[in-house]
Formats: structure tokens, sequence, C-alpha cells
């Protein structure tokens, strides 16, 4: 079974970042600017990608690099939307 992943978040503008307790990928960063493009990529930061674009439809863009992932939405980050993302990521190793 695995472990949640502390999350902590910041808010700039229609961008969330979003400040892990462990590494997603390496130190190159990825972008996806669409499910379809996440979902083509099988690796970690793909699979996490997809599940942001599943969890919300104004999600533009998603970019991962170590432990780092900011999701950009097209208007802006309310609350319920910013809860149901960090806990997307906080979840993302627990697979049982």
């Amino acid at each position: 079974m695995g472990q949640r992943i502390e999350v902590r978040p910041t808010v700039v503008g229609d961008s969330a970042i979003f400040d892990t307790d462990r590494s997603i990928t390496g130190q190159d960063g990825t972008s996806y600017t669409s499910a379809e493009d996440a979902a083509a990529d099988r690796r970690f930061p793909g699979r996490l990608a997809t599940e942001l674009f599943g969890t919300d439809d104004d999600v533009a863009s998603v970019w991962i690099a170590s432990n780092t992932v900011v999701v950009t939405r097209t208007s802006g980050w309310p609350d319920p939307e910013l809860e149901a993302a960090k806990n997307t990521i906080s979840e993302f190793f627990i697979y049982y």
C-alpha cells in the first residue's frame, strides 16, 4: 500500500503550484496541454496529469518536475477545485 503525499498549494493567478514531500519525476520538467497529451505518456507524470485533467474541466495545462506540480486553470482557483487537485496529488501513490 502506498502513502499519502504531503502537498502545499500556492495560487498565483490562474496557476496553482503544488509542492510535495517527494519526487514524482526527475529534474526534467514534463508539460501537458490536454488530457489526450497526458494519456499518451504512460509514466507517472502522465498518469498524474491524466487524473488532474479528469477531475476538472477547466484545467488548461499541467507541468510536473521533481516534487512540483503546476496546474493552470482557465478560470482561477475556487476553494473546491483547489482542494480537489490537492487531494488528487496527495492520493496519487495510494493504489489500494
